[in-house]
């Protein structure tokens, strides 16, 4: 039985964004909109103290390479048009 591990990589800037807590408060949203919409892990992997910019990861486990990748592909286009944060950057792996 094959298993696919898929990994996106999300770097976000926050022009909005005037303090941590602003930051925190819009990547919250994000995450918890794909937690309730997707079946994946989402946790902030880098820029932490950084008030402008927020580097996410996404994984996603199935048994379907092509599901796995086109499921992140549907991640990654959500991203770009979310309302808070401008995505600058987006990278899939798959393991």
């Amino acid at each position: 039985m094959a298993t696919t591990i898929g990994l996106a990589h999300l770097d976000f800037s926050l022009a909005g964004a005037l303090s941590l807590k602003d930051k925190r408060r819009s990547v919250k949203s994000f995450k918890d909109r794909l937690g309730s919409h997707c079946n994946v892990s989402v946790a902030e992997v880098g820029a932490m103290d950084c008030r402008n910019r927020a580097v996410l990861a996404v994984a996603m486990v199935g048994n379907d390479h092509r599901y796995v990748e086109g499921a992140l592909q549907k991640i990654i286009n959500a991203a770009e048009n979310y309302r808070d944060m401008v995505l600058v950057h987006a990278e899939i792996e798959l393991l």
